[in-house]
This record gives structure tokens, sequence and C-alpha cells, in this order.
């Protein structure tokens, strides 16, 4: 019988794994969060949106904003807690002590990720790379080829992948900037439809419009999705505990600000059906708006932002696999760092595999439905775990959330993830196929850590 070694908590006598480089500073974390939540969601899929709602563009970012701050509070009270990389699975693991909720919790978290990273890579291939090409390229290779170059800066070490996000963030938000600039000019021009604003696709009242916002919502929610990711940076975060609180609530508010400005603008100056046709619809925003504005420059912008969302993506990923196993909920080898960068190889590896399959399955509607769905399933659960928590004090200064916020953060998740969110039904098989693949490893998983227990 092996003993722990109290300082590590690990098995006496097993390698020790070079610890993860703390190199995130409180504003590189406001940065990082910012940079998380922006990007592909806005970029590419607000055209879905209006798609869904109509001209009323502005209404599920600003329930998805409230819904966001909710669980948000649950997030900080939890990292503030316990400031290690596990994230969701971490909390679940404490609040429910049941091992195989711990694993589909972690691996529903991952597979969000990774389906973000592959909703970015087809927004990538699609209109804002034709506007600067003189031809189509080949989606789903352009796709694959952009997730392995990410692959690579996120082997080449955290602190560049999160330098090369702060740069990422500037231009996306340069890109928001001026979309807002562009709206400010045509409200002052006199320009845009402002009847626009208040019209809903549904055309009815009652059910049909309840459902029809739903959808909406639980799409849009999409492009809030990100701030759940950087508690998996918190073992690479220079004084965690008191760092994420602000940076989280920053981060979601500022985002959230923007999106409602921007829906606003979107709306007022694109009829919901073009927004809805266009895989890059602020650069309908930006052709519509009366400004001269470079549009092949905007387009690079875009795909800046872009590539922004599956960067951190991916980093989350990788860094959810090196705590999973930590903890033994995976296989030890993927907590493997690579020694000379430190950074986690064989999560890297793994996931990015992971997203090059997904990248098959579906475009970007369907790949960002599913991140929000499977998330929105975590919210309740970590929203829930909160509350179970407060039972097992720790001994340092950590902020509290009122009470009432995880309760409404957990009522809010469950009906958005629900039937009356009026989802497409491939949403759904491609979650459950992804659950089952969970179910398949954790069996695997057990039989080996069986097998090693006996030996």
């Amino acid at each position: 019988m092996s003993t722990i070694d109290p300082v590590t908590a690990k098995p006496a006598g097993e390698p020790s794994q070079p610890e993860l480089k703390r190199a995130i500073g409180p504003k590189l974390l406001i940065l990082f969060v910012i940079g998380d939540i922006l990007g592909t969601g806005i970029y590419a899929t607000t055209g879905k949106v209006a798609g869904k709602v109509g001209g009323a563009l502005w209404v599920p970012f600003a329930i998805g904003f409230v819904v966001a701050i909710l669980t948000a509070a649950s997030y900080v009270e939890l990292v503030g807690k316990y400031p290690k990389a596990a994230g969701a699975a971490l909390y679940t693991q404490k609040a429910f002590k049941v091992p195989f909720l711990t694993f589909i919790i972690a691996f529903m978290v991952m597979c969000s990720g990774l389906s973000s990273a592959s909703a970015a890579a087809r927004a990538f291939s699609g209109d804002y790379l034709t506007e600067l090409t003189s031809g189509a390229l080949p989606p789903t290779l352009v796709a694959i080829l952009f997730i392995l170059l990410l692959a690579a800066l996120n082997l080449r070490g955290v602190s560049e992948s999160v330098k090369t996000n702060v740069v990422l963030t500037l231009v996306e938000l340069t890109g928001l900037v001026i979309i807002l600039a562009i709206g400010a000019y045509a409200v002052f021009s006199g320009d845009g439809e402002p009847s626009r604003l208040t019209e809903f696709e549904s055309g009815g009242t009652g059910f049909a419009l309840m459902t029809g916002i739903l959808g909406a919502t639980a799409l849009g929610f999409f492009a809030f999705v990100g701030f759940e990711d950087s508690v998996n940076m918190a073992e690479e975060t220079k004084d965690p505990v008191r760092t994420f609180p602000r940076a989280i609530f920053i981060g979601v508010a500022v985002t959230g600000t923007i999106y409602v400005l921007v829906a606003l603008v979107s709306s007022l100056l694109v009829d919901s059906k073009t927004l809805a046709g266009s895989s890059g619809p602020l650069l309908e925003v930006v052709k519509a708006g009366g400004i001269d504005f470079p549009h092949q420059l905007f387009a690079l912008i875009a795909l800046f932002a872009v590539t922004n969302s599956a960067l951190i993506n991916i980093m989350m990923a990788s860094r959810l696999c090196y705590g999973m196993a930590n903890e033994r909920i995976l296989p030890r080898a993927m907590g493997r760092v690579l020694a000379r960068r430190r950074t986690p190889v064989v999560g890297i590896v793994f996931v990015s595999l992971l997203a090059i399959g997904l990248v098959s399955t579906g475009e970007i509607e369907g790949l960002g439905d599913t991140t929000a769905f499977l998330l929105l399933c975590v919210f309740a659960v970590v929203n829930v775990a909160v509350l179970v928590l407060r039972r097992d004090p720790v001994d340092h200064q950590h902020f509290r959330t009122p009470t009432a916020l995880p309760v409404l953060g957990a009522i809010t998740a469950l009906i958005l993830a629900g039937p009356l969110a009026d989802r497409p039904a491939e949403v759904y098989i491609r979650a459950g196929v992804l659950v089952a693949i969970g179910i398949a490893l954790w069996g695997v998983n057990k039989v080996v850590m069986r097998a090693r227990h006996e030996d």
C-alpha cells in the first residue's frame, strides 16, 4: 500500500511533475477573460440569433448578460475557495463526492470548449476569409490547419499564448468599437430603421413569443461563454484569490454591455434576414453603415477575433485535462508537462485531435448551440454546488456571493437548457454522443485504475 506525500498530496515515490508557471497578473487576467468571452459568438452567431428572434436582436443578449452574471458570481466564490485548475470538475467532486458525476461534468466542460473551438474554426473559414481571398478555400481543410497552428502556439508556452491573447483581444475590441462608431454615425445621420428594434420573428404573443426568445437566448448565450474558462488558469495566475473576482466581473460587464450595443446597431442597420444568411454578419453591418471603412480590413479584424476564441478554448481544455489528471479523474499521463516549456503537452495534443474531429460534425450555429447547451447543464450543477459547499469552510478569506444569485442562476440555466429553448434535434444528438463517449472513457479509466490498484 502506497503512502501519500503530505506536501504534494501524491503517492510517495511517484515522479514529480514540474508545476505550471504563474505568469498571469491582474491586468492580463482581465484581458484574458474579456478576450475569452468576445470573439466567435458576437462576430459569427449574431446573424443566427437574428434569424430566430427577428429585429429585437438585443433582447436575447440582454437576457444572456443577466444569466452570465448570476453564474459568474458562483464561479468567483468557488475559485476563491479552491484555486485549482480543474474548475467545475473540482467543485462537483467536493460538493457531491460522486466520481461518475464529476467525470461527466468535467468531460462536458472539455467538450464545450472543443465544440466552441470547432465553431471558431468553421467561422474562420467562412465569409470573413472569403472577403480576403479571390476564391473559396476548402473550409474543412482550413479549419483543421487552423486548429493545428493554435495547438503549436499552445505548446510553445502559457506566457506566449496569453500575450498573443492580449494582442488579439485589443484587435477584436477595436473591431467592435468600429461597429459602435458606425452605429453612432447612423443615429446622428438619421439612417437605419429604429422600428426593427421591437420586431419579433414569431409575430405572435404568449407561448410562441416566449419560446422564440428563449431559443434565441440559448443560442446567443454562446457569445457569453468563456468566463468559466478562466478558472482553469488558476494555477498559472498570481494571487488567484484576490485577482479573480475583479477580473471575472469586469470581463462579463464589459462584454455584456458591448454585446447589447452591437446587437442594437446590427438590427438598426441590417434586416434580420440578411444577418441570418451570413456567417460574417458584422461585415454586413460595416457595408451598410454609410462609413467608408475598408471591408477587407474589418474581415481581417474579425478573423483575429475568431482566432482568439479558439486559442483560449484549446488552452482551457488542455488545462482541464491537466487538472483532472492531477485529481486522478483521468489517467496520470494526461497531466504530463513538457519539462522545458512547462506546458501540458499530452492534454494539448489530446484536445486538439478531438477538436479536429468535431469540425466535421456541424456548422457554426449547431456547434455554437451545442457549446451553450453543454455549459448551461454544467452551470446548473455549479450553481447548486456553491450552495452545498457553504458547509465546507476554508482557512482563508474569499469572495462570497449572495445566496439568491446561485439559486436564480441554477433556475435560469435549466430553463435555457430545457425544451422550451426550442433548439434543433441535432444539438441534443451531438451532445448525447459526446456524453456517451465520456461514459465509455469513464469505464476504461475505472478498469485501468483497478488494475493499477491490484498491482
